[in-house]
Order: structure tokens, then C-alpha cells, then sequence
């Protein structure tokens, strides 16, 4: 089973000519914007497995010199992967970790359950499956009394003396640039000390401890000047949602705004990081500024909308000046003039556009995005939460039904756990009252004794929300959130017998750590495709998502695919990807581009709102202060006024859609 292809999925886009330089002359010349030392990895799991090899590499150095190596380990999901493969080597190739000391860069306080530690959660994930001794492993103690944190702050630095210094000091960072969660305004010569966290850091946090409102106030952590001291530093990162801060860490200048950019200042210190954390750098962004490109038309279009953005120009209005001015000259070069590159892109940017996302029947679709037959076709809307349908693609959604394609639309999890107590309460208020009314002399009534049970148990009797939440709850809210997908998706135009709800396995742990993608996921998508055999799918290219359940929800659809890839029907299928609340696919990969009316807009608005439970209340609203809805709107609008702004046809919004093409 390849339970990672969307890992692969950047591949398609960026030559390793802009990541792995032949030499140093060629990786001097590509970095010339970047002030620490970058090193780029096509998938998180190659770069992870070099970061454990060069760990394990150093223990052994340490071993043989008879010495302890000090290990310093970050909180959070980023060094996960790193772990799995210290543990794998610590298996397989009997790596012992006994003169290993490691100190955790931070911890959380005040803790009222250690199951939230950063402590436990290193334990969980590292300590506990490798032979560190217990008596090595130093840790800020978020239970301590507040009296006794100063005291405690200088004894861990002494602590880290004693033990001879850091040796290897592993880093994530924060969407707002912090290290060891120490926040803007941290000065460099900062030690270990007792922060409040920056309301960025706190969203961050919250999948930790199931809601905001649960995150600890502060964290112990190392200060700027402790991480400074240490040997050697290793910044992770992983993922598009990171792209954005490690571009201004890498490139940007050094600021106390961002406190990750100190690292610029370290002899010793090096990022390390994926395609798609990367995507930001100039490098790959913006290759022409820093090297000789490999164009293909995909370049030739990024290259061309950024300079229509430089130039703020419509494609057809560029010259061959803009492009010398503008390190563009090779493209002139390679087509002969600005004229004829810019009509081929404008083409290339028209031949997007379509008002029939299922193909238009009987037309010519040399130049559309989708094929004109069969008509109507059999159409699956992968949803990996009960309202990514109506969110990403609302108005496609409808213009599908409207069309007359048998569309199916399919619900991946449950999405129980993004919904409040407050709203489990409230309905079962309405149960216990209907039962009231219509059985008002049954004293038995299983109804309203649940009822009365669930609400009794959310106000009075719940006190670790760390726990696994109760069944009885996660029914109530898996129904919840089962409704409003029925009632949006009617909404939007479907037949009820077209709605599937699968409810993945990985997903239903109660807690907001899931469990890895499985087989059994995987298999219970292939029954579905195989009883459907669609002709087009759409899945959720959203690799932003906060919580990662787009990302497990995106390789349990793209391994079912894999694994029918050499069946007729699969040969004929297309599957197109879309974005969801947390990003859109960027101008120069858009094959797809749905115009979307006023009136549609206001359709799409609506189907949204039939999802009441995710409005303002819903726990994983993220970062972004808007409601989904205006999420969506204000995205889709930005991407009509792109268009219109290359000079192309001007929209109220527009729904843009990348084609996945199977990997052999």
C-alpha cells in the first residue's frame, strides 16, 4: 500500500536542479538570498531520516571518545518523524542511547494533567522506546509552584553547564517565527525563562489540548540565548503551512520580531526542510533570479504572473523590456519576443476556464480542462470533514448537479471531535423536551434518560478533557455533523442515496490525535470506488489543514487510486484536486478554473451556513479570524480578481481545481 503519495505530489512541479545543486559552486549560486544554511528534501521523510542518521552518526562519535552527547528535543508534531527513525536505528542497527542526555526545550505551564505535557508527549512518541537512562532526561516541571519557576529557571541552566553544553540542538518553529515557543520581542541574550504565549502560539498549541480555551497560559522554556549556546542547531520544518515564516527565517533580515532569524547568527547552525515548507524560497519560487531555468510551460506561466504583478501589467501588455528588467531575458532569448510568450501564456491561462467542470457535451474539448464524453458522468467529492465539499468547492459542487452528472459526494471522517459541547447540550436539550412532550408519563423513556444523561455528564460531571471522549458523546456529535452534511448537500442539488458517510477508522479515536492511515482506510475507499467507478473525482489538496486529517484523508483516496491505476475504468477516470479553507492552489497550477456567479456565490454561502456547528463556536477555526464562509469567499473572489488582473474575463469569484495525475 503507498500510504504517502501526497508527499510526491510537489514533485511534479520543481526540479531537483533548484534542491539538490551537483556541486558547491551551483549551491552557492542558487542560495545567495539565504542566510542560513538550507537544506531541501523532496519528502519530510528523506529529510527526517538524514537528520536521524547525522544524530545517530554523532552518538557513535561520542561512544567512542567515551563521552555523553547532549541532546536538546523541541515539543510539537515536526520532530516526530525524526523520532520514528532514531527508534528505527535504535531497533535495527542496536544503536544504544545510554550516554545520551537529553534536555526538552520546553514545557507548558501550569499542567493539570500530565497526559498534555510536552513530557509525555516526547516520552510517547522517543524516550519511552529507546534506552536513554531516566536519570538523563532533564525537563522544565509544569506542576512546580509559580514561586519556585526562578529558582528552577537557574538551575536548569546550571544544569546544562554541568552536563558540558548542548551538543545537538533540534528546533521546530512556530507560524509567528518562534523557537522553543519564545515569542517576538525575545532578546538574545535570554535564558531560561517563564513566557506567556503569543495567541498564534496558542491556536498552534490547541490540538494538544482539544481546545483553546484549555491551553496553559505560559511555558517554561530555553531562552534565545541558551539555544545560541549550542553546538550545533538543527531547524525542522515540513509542510506549506510553514512555507510563508521559513522564507522570512531563511531570507529575511534578523529581527526581534521573529526569533527564529537569530539562528542567522549561529556558526553552526542549519534549516532542514521539505519541498513544500521550502515552496517560499527563491529558489523555488523564483528560480530565474538565481539561476539558468529548466522551462516548461508551468515555469514559464509562475515566471509571468509574477512579473505581471512586478510590472503591474495585464499579460498582453508586456514588453521586451519588462522582461530584460526583470531577469527574464532567457525567456526572450529561448521564444524570440514578449509577444509571443504572452499570448501562449494568455491561451494557456484561458484554456483554464470552464463553466462545465464535468465537460461540456457535444463541443470540442481540445482546449478544456475536462473531456466532453461521456456525458452525464458518474462524479465523486471526496470530503475529508463533513463540510470540505461545500467549502472548497461549493459552487462546483452545484454546477455538477445542476448539469445532470450522477454526482456522489463521499465524507471521510466524522469530524465528531470539532464540535462543542455546547452544541451536543443544546440538542439533547431538544430531545429531552420533545420526549417530554409526546411521552410525558413514560418514566422509562430511553430518550430522554440518554438525553438527560449526556447533558448531565457535559456540565457537571466532565473534568479531563484530555481524555478520550465518551461514546455517548461522540455519537451525539458525529450525528450532529452527519445532518448538516445531509442538509447541505441536498441543498446543493445531490440525491440522498448519493451520500456516503464513511467514517475512516484512523479517525475515530475520540481524541484529536489520530491514529496512522491503515489498510482497512484504504480498503474501505476501494469498495467504494469499485461499486461507483467514477469517471471523475475530486479530493481535498489541502495540505495546510492545522490538524493533518486532509493530508491521511488525501493518501487514504490517492492509495485506493494507486491500487486501481491499471483498470480500464481508473485509466479513464481524472481526479482534480481542490483546496480547502486554508489555501489556494497558486496561479501557476491551476488546470481547472470554475466561474462562479453572484447568485452561485450566495448558494455556496448558504450551504455553508447549513453547517451551524462550525460557525463561530467550532474549535479548529485555526489561525484565520474569519468564518469559513468568508474564508472561501474572500479566496474565491481573490482568485476571480487574479484573472482579471492578467487581463482575462472578470468574475465574481472563481473555484480553481489542480488534475492529479496517478503516479506508476
Amino acid at each position: 500500500m503507498r500510504n504517502n503519495l501526497s508527499s510526491l505530489i510537489t514533485l511534479t512541479r520543481i526540479s531537483e536542479k533548484y534542491y539538490k545543486p551537483e556541486n558547491a559552486y551551483d549551491y552557492s549560486v542558487l542560495t545567495r538570498f539565504e542566510r542560513i544554511p538550507t537544506h531541501i528534501h523532496a519528502t519530510m521523510d528523506e529529510a527526517s531520516h538524514e537528520i536521524a542518521s547525522e544524530i545517530a552518526n554523532e552518538i557513535r562519535e561520542k561512544q567512542k571518545a567515551k563521552k555523553k552527547f547532549v541532546l536538546a528535543l523541541p515539543g510539537g508534531r515536526s520532530p516526530h518523524p525524526v523520532f520514528q527513525h532514531l527508534v528505527n536505528i535504535h531497533e535495527n542497527e542496536k544503536l544504544s542511547f545510554k550516554n545520551v542526555t537529553v534536555f526538552l526545550l520546553y514545557e507548558f505551564f501550569p499542567l493539570v494533567n500530565s497526559e498534555n505535557s510536552n513530557l509525555y508527549h516526547i516520552k510517547e512518541a522517543f524516550l519511552n522506546h529507546v534506552d536513554v537512562p531516566e536519570s538523563n532526561i532533564f525537563y522544565p516541571d509544569g506542576f512546580m509552584n509559580k514561586e519556585g519557576i526562578y529558582d528552577f529557571c537557574r538551575s536548569y541552566e546550571q544544569q546544562i553547564k554541568t552536563a558540558g553544553g548542548i551538543d545537538y540542538m533540534l528546533l521546530g518553529i512556530g507560524l509567528a517565527g518562534t523557537i522553543g515557543l519564545n515569542s517576538a520581542g525575545a532578546t538574545m541574550s535570554s535564558r531560561t525563562h517563564l513566557v506567556m504565549m503569543d495567541n498564534t502560539s496558542r491556536k498552534e498549541t490547541a490540538q494538544l489540548f482539544s481546545s483553546i480555551e484549555n491551553v496553559p497560559a505560559g511555558v517554561i522554556t530555553m531562552g534565545i540565548g541558551t539555544i545560541m549556546e549550542a553546538k550545533k542547531i538543527v531547524l525542522i520544518s515540513w509542510g506549506e503551512s510553514k512555507a510563508g515564516i521559513i522564507n522570512k527565517t531563511v531570507e529575511g533580515s534578523v529581527s526581534d520580531a521573529l526569533p527564529a532569524t537569530s539562528l542567522q547568527y549561529h556558526e553552526n547552525a542549519k534549516v532542514v526542510i521539505d519541498l513544500s515548507s521550502a515552496y517560499n524560497l527563491t529558489r523555488i519560487s523564483h528560480p530565474w533570479l538565481v539561476t539558468n531555468c529548466e522551462w516548461d510551460n508551468q515555469l514559464i506561466r509562475r515566471a509571468i504572473v509574477w512579473l505581471c504583478q512586478v510590472t503591474q501589467k495585464p499579460i498582453l501588455k508586456l514588453t521586451n523590456k519588462d522582461y530584460s528588467e526583470n531577469g527574464l531575458a532567457e525567456l526572450l532569448a529561448t521564444y524570440g519576443s514578449a509577444y509571443i510568450v504572452n499570448i501562449n501564456i494568455f491561451n494557456d491561462i484561458q484554456h483554464t476556464i470552464t463553466g462545465w467542470p464535468g465537460g461540456k457535451p457535444n463541443a470540442d474539448d481540445t482546449n478544456r480542462p475536462e473531456r466532453a464524453e461521456p456525458f452525464p458522468k458518474k462524479v465523486i467529492i471526496f470530503s475529508p470533514h463533513p463540510d470540505d465539499d461545500v467549502i472548497s468547492m461549493g459552487g462546483t459542487f452545484r454546477r455538477l448537479c445542476d448539469q445532470k452528472h450522477d454526482v456522489h459526494v463521499v465524507y471521510q471522517t466524522s469530524g465528531n471531535i470539532a464540535v462543542g459541547n455546547e452544541e451536543v447540550v443544546r440538542y439533547c436539550e431538544y430531545l429531552r423536551d420533545v420526549s417530554k412532550q409526546y411521552a410525558p408519563k413514560d418514566k422509562e423513556d430511553k430518550l430522554r434518560l440518554k438525553a438527560e444523561q449526556i447533558i448531565r455528564y457535559l456540565r457537571y460531571e466532565k473534568k479531563d478533557d484530555s481524555a478520550p471522549e465518551h461514546p455517548d458523546v461522540l455519537f451525539m456529535k458525529g450525528t450532529i455533523r452527519r445532518e448538516e452534511a445531509r442538509h447541505a448537500s441536498r441543498y446543493s442539488g445531490i440525491k440522498d442515496e448519493n451520500i456516503h458517510f464513511l467514517d475512516l477508522p484512523f479517525y475515530e479515536t475520540g481524541l484529536v490525535k489520530k491514529n496512522p492511515l491503515s489498510e482497512q482506510d484504504v480498503k474501505i475507499i476501494k469498495s467504494l470506488l469499485l461499486k461507483i467507478k467514477p469517471d471523475e473525482i475530486f479530493v481535498a489538496g489541502d495540505l495546510a489543514d492545522p490538524h493533518g486529517t486532509h493530508k491521511v484523508c488525501l493518501d487514504a483516496a490517492l492509495a485506493a487510486i494507486h491500487e486501481f491505476r491499471n483498470h480500464a475504468w481508473m485509466k479513464k477516470c481524472r481526479v482534480w484536486m481542490y483546496r480547502g479553507a486554508w489555501a489556494e492552489w497558486e496561479m501557476d497550477h491551476i488546470e481547472m478554473a470554475v466561474p462562479i456567479s453572484p447568485e452561485e456565490l450566495r448558494h455556496k454561502r448558504n450551504a455553508i451556513l447549513k453547517h451551524q456547528s462550525q460557525a463561530e463556536s467550532a474549535p479548529f477555526l485555526g489561525d484565520d479570524e474569519r468564518l469559513f464562509w468568508q474564508r472561501a469567499e474572500d479566496r474565491n473572489r481573490a482568485t476571480a480578481e487574479l484573472y482579471k488582473q492578467l487581463g482575462l474575463a472578470s468574475y465574481e469569484a472563481i473555484e480553481a481545481f489542480v488534475r492529479y495525475r496517478p503516479i506508476e
